[in-house]
Parts: structure tokens; sequence; C-alpha cells
């Protein structure tokens, strides 16, 4: 399997590039908004020793990007790969937040459309794992498609387990869309 976690990405909306150690400060510009994370199971995020942590995170998973808004190259927000299971023909598509300068605009479908586009040319599903109080995020899950197929706990890097749904995409039904 050659899914490279980190492509550069892009239509007429968005880029989306790999995240480097010095977005941090034009990232957390964004993060450190607190109604981004209110419905999020770790509501603190837009802290900054919070977001240093989660940013961190995204670094060593290298499957982290930084997404721009191709008008006005202003930061849009994040998104990453992470979990890939090439046994079961599966990645995982999520940590994902936008700008409220963003909601409603199009920029997390658009986001969320190229990065399943680009996965589904080396799997078969694409994991979504959802916070089980973040109903914005999970409304927009189900409306890419995404069936919820369980509830867990997830340990976010250096976090507190917090309970989350888990959403499967499968790429025949994503190609039929």
């Amino acid at each position: 399997m050659n899914l490279d976690l980190q492509p550069t990405l892009e239509n007429e909306l968005i880029t989306i590039v790999p995240l480097k150690a010095d977005d941090f400060e034009k990232l957390y510009a964004v993060a450190s908004d607190p109604l981004i994370w209110e419905q999020h199971p770790n509501k603190d995020r837009y802290k900054r020793e919070v977001f240093e942590n989660f940013f961190q995170g995204a670094m060593e998973s290298k499957g982290a990007f930084i997404v721009y808004d191709k008008a006005t190259s202003n930061v849009v927000g994040s998104s990453r790969y992470y979990e890939l299971n090439e046994e079961n023909s599966a990645v995982a598509v999520g940590y994902t937040f936008i700008g409220r300068d963003f909601w409603g605009k199009g920029h997390n479908a658009t986001l969320k459309k190229l990065m399943l586009d680009y996965a589904f040319q080396f799997v078969n599903k694409v994991i979504l794992h959802i916070g089980a109080t973040n109903f914005r995020s999970q409304k927009a899950t189900e409306k890419l498609g995404a069936v919820k197929t369980g509830e867990i706990e997830i340990a976010y890097y250096g976090e507190p387990i917090k309970w989350n749904f888990e959403y499967q995409i499968d790429k025949a039904k994503w190609e039929n869309k």
C-alpha cells in the first residue's frame, strides 16, 4: 500500500498541506477560540498549554495537515490521517477543527471530500471518531454518508479518556454517492 499520510491536496476552495512545527502560532490563532471546542470531548483545547499537547500529537502522527482558504490564504483549520490499518484496508480521518469564520461555507465538507477521495485510492474503509457530545460533527459526518458502527473510549494524545462514536464510510458507498 502506498498511502502517503501527508500529501498536498487542493481544489478551488482549499489547500491542504502537511503540518510543520513552525505552523503552531498560526494554527493556534484559530484553535484559541473556545466556541470551536464547546461540543468537543476536550473542551479546554483552546488553552495554549492544552493545544501545545494536541499540536505535539499532530506532529508525531506524521499524518496531520494545516488547511488554507485559497481565496484569502487564511488558515481554515486542521485535520489528519491516522491509524492506517493495511490488513483491514482502512485509515482514520479526524482530529479536524475548522475556524468559525469558515463554518457553514463548505470548507469542512470540501476538506473531508478531498481527504476521502485521496484515501479511497488506497483503502476500502475510512473510520471517523467523533465525541459522543459533538453533535455538530456527528451531523456533518452523517451528511458524508458515514454510518455509526460503535461506541468506544479514546485517549487522545496525552489527554484523558473520552467517550466517542465510531463511524465508517465504505469505498463503494462513497464512490456511488
